[in-house]
């Protein structure tokens, strides 16, 4: 049985939406939560990115949903140190309910600081060792490294959970696969790719598998399907442009390449195409499956998804 997420989309909404769209998906039924992290939104037109540790100590309060960032990246913009402590809070404040999501980042958000941003091999390395030094934190006491790409100098992360924070790795092609597979307590990916959720698990891999798509409930579908153009057209960008690109005017100057036509999502008053991407993920071998609605119609989406989505699935 494939368990059914609400994606909280950081780059489109503020923090006490996000929190508000949270209950409104625990009340219809969502039995988790996905939540992005992000320093930029993609563009302009989505135009929100709120620090999203301070919205998870807010969701803690506000649902009783599991949280899974969808990724975090632990190895530039924030040292893997800061982030057990935070991850080991946001551990405390869920009893227990959270999953750090991490992944290889983006450029978008990992340039700001000015730092030389890496080939894909680098920062896959940098991955690695940043998981390795999260893990190390988590144990508790007094803590030294001395890596390859990280140094820690006598931290202690004094506030801990009853057990050591899940991580899963997201991955997209076969050596983040590998990884994810080798040093993941779980795997997130976008696509309902089949193929990479076995390589998951030939690599080793026995945790869950994280799936997550977009969305766009509209009483037509190409009403649906221009509110998700105007906001998201870098969904139908292709390769790595997604993780080199610095700055949201690249992306949005990149996206006038992307035609409507591109964008291949559920958009519309029909359940049918909802329920059938949901089942695509789970056919692929997908434990979770996260489904996150674009733009303003927040609350019909919700009742269209506890009224019309559920009953079919």
């Amino acid at each position: 049985m494939v368990s059914i997420g609400y994606f909280l989309s950081c780059e489109e909404f503020g923090p006490k939406e996000l929190v508000r769209q949270a209950k409104q998906a625990a009340d219809a039924g969502f039995e988790r939560l996905w939540i992005s992290d992000h320093y930029h939104p993609w563009n302009d037109e989505q135009g929100q990115s709120p620090f999203v540790w301070s919205v998870i100590g807010a969701l803690s309060e506000a649902v009783d949903l599991p949280v899974t960032t969808a990724v975090t990246c632990p190895s530039v913009r924030i040292h893997p140190a800061v982030l057990a402590q935070a991850a080991a809070t946001a551990a405390v404040q869920l009893d227990g309910r959270f999953v750090l999501g991490v992944g290889s980042g983006e450029a978008l958000n990992e340039h700001i600081l000015g730092d030389p941003w890496p080939n894909a091999d680098v920062r896959l390395s940098m991955l690695e060792e940043a998981v390795e030094v999260i893990r190390l934190l988590h144990e508790g006491g007094s803590r030294s490294h001395r890596g390859e790409h990280y140094t820690v100098e006598n931290a202690r992360v004094y506030t801990l959970p009853d057990e050591p924070v899940p991580i899963y790795v997201s991955a997209f092609g076969p050596k983040a696969v590998q990884l994810a597979g080798r040093i993941g307590d779980g795997f997130a990916c976008v696509m309902p790719d089949a193929d990479l959720v076995k390589q998951y698990r030939d690599a080793g891999g026995k945790g869950p598998a994280q799936g997550g798509f977009k969305v766009c409930h509209a009483p037509t579908v190409e009403e649906g399907l221009d509110t998700a153009y105007r906001i998201w057209p870098n969904q139908g960008l292709p390769g790595e442009l997604a993780q080199v690109l610095p700055q949201p005017r690249h992306f949005e100057q990149a996206s006038t390449l992307v035609t409507r036509d591109m964008l291949s999502l559920p958009t519309g008053p029909d359940p049918e195409p909802y329920v059938e991407q949901v089942r695509s993920f789970a056919d692929a071998g997908f434990d979770e499956v996260y489904v996150a609605q674009i733009g303003p119609r927040q609350d019909e989406f919700f009742r269209f998804w506890r009224e019309e989505v559920t009953p079919r699935l």
